[in-house]
């Protein structure tokens, strides 16, 4: 399971992606990061990062009728939706490659006699 802390800088850039693929609502986005190795993220945690995106401009919502109750407010990703989710890449690539030189080198010095 990945700690809360270390997930929590991260899931805004991922609930992007997620949106990307096609208009999703806010369950179908914690069910999707489950499946992709996230663990059990609270919707308590998911709906205030999407109204955070919404307002921001980042993704736009449309109330949808549902065959299982209520209607659902999907989520689509906007212009500057996909260019957030660029920045997050590059910025993610760019400490991910950071986190795994430095890893490789500790990682050497401790096979060493």
């Amino acid at each position: 399971m990945i700690p809360s802390q270390l997930l929590k800088g991260t899931l805004e850039g991922c609930i992007l992606a997620v949106i990307r693929k096609k208009p999703t609502y806010g369950y179908e986005i914690a069910q999707q990061l489950a499946a992709y190795g996230f663990g059990r993220i609270a919707e308590g945690t998911i709906y205030p990062l999407l109204l955070r995106l919404e307002k921001s401009g980042a993704v736009r919502a449309e109330l949808r009728p549902s065959e299982l109750g209520p209607n659902r407010k999907y989520y689509a990703l906007t212009d500057r939706g996909g260019e957030e989710l660029a920045a997050f890449m590059a910025s993610y690539a760019e400490l991910t490659g950071a986190v795994d030189r430095l890893l490789a080198d500790t990682q050497r010095e401790d096979e060493e006699p």
